[in-house]
């Protein structure tokens, strides 16, 4: 059976328009009769559960926007007025606030996913590289737009982040003057990331195309980390992926909305429901929960400089990870010591998150050094020494042969 046919139709108006922009045919192409392994997982569909959620945030927050007003006099009680006084303005702020956290949820079991079965090997470099912009580009929408209620939390999570910027040498001054506007977050700080808050979500658009783009030339990888070998080895993505998809999509929706309507304010800051005070500094100062890793990267350096460094550094030396693992094996299902090495990274990730809510004091730095070495050691060290003395399983030699067995041949 072919995975794959031509488009076809009957329509005249289709044929018409096909002739002017062939994009029913893309769309088919993409969507429909796109040839996919016919042994992918559901860890596959967590990159279309990252789809839905781009567009549900931008959804959400154009309606939003609508009801808000970007000034510090009136940022506050615009959020307010949202919550009491517009219809359903509390399910679209909290489906709007919560979908950030679901949106990174999905969007690190993603890159975990990706780790875990080698995606990121080629000829796919450029394919992970995208994804990394993606992320880059989510954690700036996420900063930004965490400012906007300009609650307690809102004010001084943005003047601390925003003056880690001013570690940098010679340039460091003018990047946080330029960011704040003027000489402290006020007014203008607002109003600059109230406009790059709406900005990036069409920027993050344009990179996710493109990372479609990518996907789309070097198919997608599978579980096993072989290459399609022919049609034997796939399906038709409509109906097989697109109902499992649809699955997936219904059960994390539940999920979802476990947050929004029964625990909508666990995720976020009791504190950030006081208006911002520059008088008055909390207690603790953290950022939001998907931050904490980094932010614990970021507090294990007594060196301001330094820990702005290891923070970058942090999201950076992923694009270097196609060139720090030397297996010719993808996928971890074949390579026991490098499946235990992944595990231990998922709990030290999980521990800098941890550590990152406590406050920087006593054990909790000795602890959050110890687990930022270890990340950055996994990376560095771990996995090179793993690629060039690991022997790997056996590794089947078709898709079709792994899933189907002797019916492979008949």
């Amino acid at each position: 059976m072919s995975s794959s046919t031509p488009f076809q139709t009957n329509s005249k108006v289709i044929k018409w328009i096909e002739a002017r922009l062939p994009i029913i045919s893309t769309i088919d192409g993409a969507l429909v009769s796109y040839p996919a392994p016919r042994n992918l997982n559901y860890w596959w569909n967590f990159g279309s559960l990252a789809g839905f959620m781009l567009v549900a945030q931008i959804v959400t927050g154009i309606i939003l926007v609508m009801h808000y007003t970007p000034h510090v006099t009136l940022a506050f009680a615009s959020v307010e007025h949202i919550m009491r006084d517009v219809n359903y303005g509390w399910l679209l702020r909290y489906a709007h606030a919560n979908g950030a956290s679901m949106f990174f949820v999905v969007v690190y079991i993603h890159i975990l996913r990706g780790l875990y079965y080698g995606s990121y090997k080629a000829p796919r470099e450029l394919l992970w590289w995208l994804g990394i912009v993606i992320f880059l580009l989510m954690m700036a929408t996420a900063f930004m737009g965490y400012v906007l209620p300009w609650g307690q939390m809102s004010f001084w999570g943005a003047t601390v982040i925003t003056n880690l910027f001013g570690a940098l040498p010679m340039i460091g001054g003018d990047i946080v003057t330029w960011l704040w506007g003027g000489f402290s977050v006020d007014n203008a700080t607002l109003n600059r990331f109230f406009s790059l808050h709406y900005l990036l979500p069409f920027v993050i658009c344009a990179v996710v195309f493109l990372h479609l783009w990518a996907l789309h030339t070097t198919k997608s990888s599978n579980p096993l980390g072989i290459e399609i070998k022919g049609d034997q080895d796939t399906v038709p993505f409509h109906p097989y992926y697109t109902a499992k998809d649809a699955f997936g999509l219904s059960v994390f929706l539940m999920f979802f909305a476990y947050w929004v309507f029964f625990n909508p304010n666990a995720l976020g800051h009791p504190d950030n429901y006081t208006e911002a005070n520059p008088m008055v500094t909390p207690a603790h100062i953290v950022p939001e929960w998907y931050f904490l890793p980094f932010y614990a990267i970021l507090r294990a350096v007594p060196d301001k400089l330094g820990g702005v460094i290891a923070m970058g550094g942090a999201i950076v030396i992923l694009f270097f990870m196609p060139y720090l693992d030397f297996s010719k094996v993808r996928s971890a299902k074949f390579r026991p010591i490098y499946k235990q090495a992944f595990w231990l990274f998922v709990i030290d990730g999980l521990i800098l998150g941890y550590v990152g809510a406590m406050p920087a004091e006593g054990i909790w730095i000795i602890i959050g050094r110890i687990a930022s070495v270890y990340y950055f050691a996994h990376f560095i060290i771990i996995v090179p020494l793993i690629s060039w003395f690991e022997k790997p399983l056996p590794v089947p030699e078709s898709i079709a042969k792994a899933v189907l067995g002797d019916a492979a041949k008949a």
